[in-house]
């Protein structure tokens, strides 16, 4: 159990907080490419409790920047895209990617008035069809991983953008080290429901599951690997959980990363990365930008797809409470996972206080290699339980 205080120092994001001040050393996403068109270049968005204006402009750069205007605060969504920046609405000034002021209409040149201002603005990185977002101090900017699925081309992409998930993102990552919530929450569901899509793997007792903290130079996470009771006992090859916000899972014949962006202290936005091998391993047609799929979790009334592996997960998720009380938690012996990763976060939580270098971090681009995240033989694992029908 945790008290109050210790609660709210892992979970809470905003500006000063001490797991914000953490989760603003990483990359996030904050979109995907496809959903800034020519007809509609920008976004409203909110990341780490700040309001922001995701846009590309005409030139095919993307930039981040403070919603509202430093002039007179009216907001940059409802200002022009041009050639080299975002136009507001209101005066006309102008400001480019890096949120530097570069045109003041009504005020004179001669003055320099426009050099003095500053738009607060964050970086943009497009891979694989994502924007991601690096919003912590600009001389400690690390390079963007490259994720051997966001890199590969032997394969189909895909991207999902989930309903937008009303609690606090610690709830969604401690899921992914607790392994034996797919018995119940998933399989023992559709089972209830007559259907028989993804039950076989996961209905299964669970004799034994191994945990190990993973550090890289490149990332750092917890790996989680489930031994199946039974007659027909199986080990399941580890994947990790991704510090700080990530996931990486083998779905039906491929492979997914989740990246959980958290929008506010209770509210977090699930992307969905999928890929899927070509039966051949050879080059597949590619869109540069994958449409994104919008994958409602709830229906009309407000109630949960019980029939769905990711409303399932919302739902657990979600009806703890906009930010779990875990001063009322009882842990037992399977939350082993939970335990490891909250002790992974108050350090570099503690690290990040301290001005230490923090895991999984490079910020030399000399080192900008890919990350393989698939050990050997799990190609043909993921082929094997995918015709079981194992998701995550």
């Amino acid at each position: 159990m945790l008290t109050q205080e210790e609660n709210e120092f892992l979970t809470r994001v905003g500006p000063g907080t001490p797991s914000g001040h953490l989760l603003r050393r990483y990359w996030h996403v904050v979109g995907a490419a496809s959903e800034l068109t020519e007809e509609k270049p920008k976004k409203r968005v909110r990341v780490l409790g700040e309001d922001l204006v995701l846009f590309r402009d005409r030139s095919g750069s993307y930039g981040l920047v403070a919603e509202h205007c430093a002039h007179r605060g009216a907001s940059l969504y409802y200002g022009f895209v041009e050639e080299d920046g975002i136009r507001c609405a209101y005066h006309g000034w102008k400001y480019d990617a890096c949120g530097k002021c570069l045109e003041q209409p009504f005020e004179s040149p001669e003055a320099g008035f426009k050099d003095k201002i500053r738009q607060s603005a964050y970086p943009v990185e497009k891979l694989a069809g994502l924007l991601f977002a690096y919003m912590g101090p600009p001389e400690k900017k690390p390079v963007l991983p490259k994720w051997d699925v966001l890199v590969r081309r032997d394969g189909v992409k895909t991207v999902e953008i989930c309903q937008v998930l009303c609690c606090n993102w610690l709830q969604a990552m401690e899921n992914s080290v607790d392994p034996v919530h797919t018995y119940y929450l998933h399989s023992h569901n559709l089972k209830l429901q007559g259907n028989p899509d993804h039950v076989p793997f996961h209905y299964q007792r669970v004799s034994k599951i191994e945990f190990e903290l993973v550090v890289e130079p490149s990332w750092a996470g917890i790996q989680k690997q489930r031994i199946f009771a039974g007659d027909n006992a199986q080990v399941e090859a580890p994947h990790p959980l991704i510090f700080p916000n990530m996931l990486f899972v083998p779905v039906r014949m491929g492979y997914a990363m989740h990246f959980r962006t958290p929008i506010d202290d209770h509210n977090t936005r699930i992307y969905q990365f999928r890929f899927r091998p070509t039966a051949d391993g050879g080059s597949a047609a590619q869109l540069d930008d994958p449409p994104a799929e919008f994958v409602s979790t709830k229906n009309e009334a407000g109630e949960f797809h019980m029939e769905h592996f990711s409303s399932q997960d919302h739902m657990a998720w979600e009806t703890q409470g906009p930010m779990a009380d875990r001063g009322r938690e009882h842990l037992g012996e399977s939350d082993r996972g939970i335990i490891l990763f909250r002790k992974l976060l108050r350090d570099q939580i503690q690290a990040a206080q301290n001005g230490t270098d923090l895991l999984g971090i490079n910020t030399d681009p000399k080192k900008d290699e890919i990350i393989r995240l698939i050990p050997e033989g799990y190609t043909a694992y993921s082929h094997r339980v995918a015709e079981e029908g194992r998701s995550e």
